[in-house]
């Protein structure tokens, strides 16, 4: 197999790293899933790498894996990043138009998008993704796609996202000091829209709720554009922290007992039965009920999904989700979370996992929330490709020039549907 096939996403979470090697099938451009590795993810808090070597560590753990599963090297990936250092905001680009025609062209779009990339940061801080929501053209407003219209003055609304520098460089190092290139790094609620939403969901508007081990996160999606992102930092480890204080057990009990038997409402358990654990240090076993469980997880829960709610109400787009929620993630899979969800926030709410369908080779162990965001960071690798193939320009890659946005301005024939809607999707990006 050509090395030029494969495509890789690592997820670098805060219970879990997980590496996702795959390839490309050249005419077809269907995805076969060739292995996947998943570590206990020792050094990462909350998104955040806290300890190098042990982050390291498990990075080259969770790739062994899925190059012993596929027979294949991981050189290179895309990688995710989260944490609360993540930081979003909204601004407005304007440029004139220069051409004699006044006709918008791409190099334009292009260009309002660097000018956006001028904005005063912080010095700790660093642009991760540049997001134009619509754009005015004289005035007039809500004009998505302005290629070919004819104007003086083009303004972008665009929403912004930062990381912090440090949080950055040690991704990167950690990553490469195990062997692997970073190809790029993607907002991880970015990553696992990608993989769990459809365009019709992202058209009429929807939020997913990726709930992970340090953070949960969030993306709002409406008339095909990212409209909100946030990074919440209470998320599955804390369930399993309050198991552990509540119960008065270890946390890797904690976290084995809450995936077994874990429920986030009491509504939810048919049967109230017990179960046994083990005691600490030679102490007797404990036996414990669903129902007590159940109380312990959903409070948090219940916060979880309230912090979630306050975000809705700050993006302005609360009113505006028929398509409702997505919950995706570790901890989505709690039973009675869909419930709890709707509940709190009065509408639809479904599970959101990679469709297996879409793929092959390990297509099935793919269908389950944990690698939602693994897959969407090898989704988009493949647009990255694609791309590069078709000599169109990724605006989340910082170094590129207006100079190259010119030169490779002319796309080659279009690609199959699924292939042209994932590059659509992360080219908005």
């Amino acid at each position: 197999m050509k090395s030029g096939n494969i495509i890789a996403g690592l997820d670098l979470g805060t219970t879990k790293v997980v590496a996702l090697i795959a390839s490309v099938e050249p005419d077809t451009h269907i995805i076969n899933i060739l292995g996947i590795g998943t570590a206990p993810s020792e050094g990462l808090k909350k998104g955040v790498v806290v300890n190098i070597d042990k982050t390291v560590k498990s990075i080259q753990i969770a790739v062994e894996q899925a190059e012993l599963q596929s027979g294949v090297s991981m050189q290179e990936a895309v990688v995710g990043i989260a944490g609360d250092h993540i930081q979003s905001f909204a601004t407005r680009s304007i440029i004139s138009i220069p051409h004699s025609s006044r006709e918008i062209s791409k190099t334009d779009v292009l260009r309002i998008t660097e000018d956006a990339k001028n904005i005063k940061l912080q010095a700790d801080r660093k642009i991760l993704h540049i997001l134009p929501q619509d754009y005015i053209i004289d005035g007039q407003d809500g004009v998505t796609d302005p290629v070919g219209m004819s104007g003086v003055r083009m303004e972008a609304n665009i929403h912004v996202i930062t990381a912090l520098q440090t949080a950055m460089q040690n991704v990167y190092k950690c990553v490469e000091r195990a062997g692997v290139q970073v190809k790029g790094v993607v907002l991880e609620p970015l990553a696992s829209s990608s993989a769990v939403l459809d365009d019709d969901e992202r058209e009429v508007g929807v939020a997913l709720i990726d709930i992970g081990g340090g953070t949960t996160d969030i993306a709002i999606f409406h008339e095909n554009v990212i409209r909100h992102t946030a990074i919440i930092p209470v998320a599955g480890n804390k369930v399993t922290e309050d198991i552990a204080i509540g119960l008065g057990i270890l946390n890797n009990t904690a976290e084995n007992i809450k995936k077994e038997y874990g429920h986030a409402t009491v509504e939810s358990i048919l049967h109230d039965e017990c179960f046994m654990i083990p005691g600490i240090s030679g102490r007797s076993p404990l036996e414990i009920e669903k129902n007590l469980l159940a109380r312990i997880i959903g409070p948090r829960m219940e916060e979880i999904f309230e912090c979630c709610f306050e975000e809705f109400r700050k993006s302005g787009y609360i009113n505006r989700l028929p398509a409702g929620i997505v919950l995706t993630g570790g901890s989505a899979l709690l039973r009675g979370s869909e419930d709890l969800a709707m509940r709190i926030f009065g509408m639809p709410v479904k599970l959101g996992l990679p469709s297996g369908h879409l793929y092959r080779g390990l297509a099935q162990e793919i269908e389950n929330p944990i690698y939602s965001t693994a897959v969407g960071l090898v989704l988009h690798s493949l647009s990255m490709d694609a791309d590069n193939n078709s000599k169109s320009y990724d605006t989340i890659q910082e170094e590129s020039t207006i100079q190259q946005i010119v030169e490779n301005e002319n796309p080659s024939s279009p690609k199959k549907s699924m292939l042209k809607s994932l590059i659509k999707f992360f080219d908005d990006l």
